[in-house]
Order: structure tokens, then sequence, then C-alpha cells
């Protein structure tokens, strides 16, 4: 079953999410497209992942010449174990 809603009611939520469109176009920027700044955020994504993935290779294998272990590799250099930085 479905909710009607009166007409007046319609229009004016309309109206309010033209504003937010229009409010959410202004901070993106007025000639940007979304899909574009998306695909290069989840590009950007992608290389971090990659850096990070042979940055934590590298650090297995120093803990490995050095016969420690990761976690004391990362305690020694004060790396974080988050993506929060």
């Amino acid at each position: 079953m479905y909710a009607s809603f009166s007409e007046e009611a319609q229009k004016n939520r309309l109206e309010q999410l033209q504003a937010e469109v229009n409010e959410l176009q202004k901070t993106l920027g007025e000639n940007k497209n979304a899909e574009r700044i998306v695909a290069n955020h989840i590009q950007l994504l992608h290389r971090y992942n990659e850096a990070k993935d042979a940055a934590q290779i590298l650090i297995g294998r120093l803990a490995n010449l050095k016969g420690t272990t990761v976690r004391q590799i990362h305690e020694d250099m004060d790396l974080l174990d988050d993506d929060k930085t």
C-alpha cells in the first residue's frame, strides 16, 4: 500500500530536493562531473592500497632479515596499524 501525498506536499518536497541538489552542486563545483570525481577517487584508493601492500611486503622482509616480527618493526618505526592518517 502506498501513502498518498497532496500535490502541494509533493511540490514542497520537490523544491526541497532541488534546493539540496543545487547546494551539493555548488559544493562540488558548477561544471564538475560527479562520476569522474568518484572514478578518480577509486583510482587513487587503488594506488594507495598498492603502495601500502608493497610497503608491508618490505616491512615483512626487513623483519625476516632482522629476525623479529612485523609488529616489532611497526613499533620500532612508530607506524600506526590503521589507515586514519
